[in-house]
């Protein structure tokens, strides 16, 4: 007679994901904040950020002018 053992039914409770503290330099942080500020591609995105403001702005309504008979 063949006999397998029965499947183990799934934990009750999910597993929770281990978390690990990740530290970093200050002075590198700020270096590096420093050195993006002044890059070009960094002011264009301060730039581009009314532009897309705009995208999703209301649009205002118009005035229709009445039309003279």
């Amino acid at each position: 007679m063949n006999s397998t053992p029965p499947p183990t039914p799934p934990p009750a409770t999910p597993v929770a994901p281990v978390l690990t503290e990740v530290r970093y330099s200050l002075p590198e942080l700020l270096k590096e904040i420093e050195q993006e500020r002044l890059s070009q591609p960094f002011a264009m995105e301060k730039l581009d950020q009314v532009e897309i403001a705009k995208l999703f702005s209301k649009p205002r309504a118009r005035r229709v002018l009445k039309s003279r008979k």
